[in-house]
């Protein structure tokens, strides 16, 4: 089974910064990202990866947040600067072998990693 591992979470203080890192065992994801759900809200986009490197941002994170991924490794990773209390939730991995709109097929998550912006 595909296992996707999460790390890089952690406390830290408003305008500082975090990396999160996701590896998976499977093979090649089409898609990868990131998602976060804040207590009591609802689980949000934050930004996903293709294959090919184009990107997506959620508004709210455009200039302070960069993900990237190491297709050898099988890995992404989210790049969080300029960190706000409002950023903090627990961040999930995805990886998606979808392709939209010519093929959609299975997708995973991780169990997620908990980022605390707090002074």
């Amino acid at each position: 089974q595909v296992q996707l591992v999460e790390s890089g979470g952690g406390l830290v203080q408003p305008g500082g910064s975090l990396r999160l890192s996701c590896a998976a065992s499977g093979s090649a994801f089409n898609i990868m990202g990131w998602y976060r759900q804040a207590p009591g809200k609802q689980r949000e986009l934050v930004a996903t990866i293709t294959i090919r490197g184009f990107t997506n941002y959620a508004d709210s994170v455009k200039g302070r947040f960069t993900i990237s991924r190491d297709n050898a490794k099988n890995t992404v990773y989210l790049q969080m600067n300029s960190l706000k209390p409002e950023d903090t939730a627990t961040y999930y991995c995805n990886a998606d072998e979808s392709n939209p709109p010519h093929y959609y097929g299975r997708a995973y998550w991780g169990k997620g990693t908990l980022v605390t912006v707090s002074s």
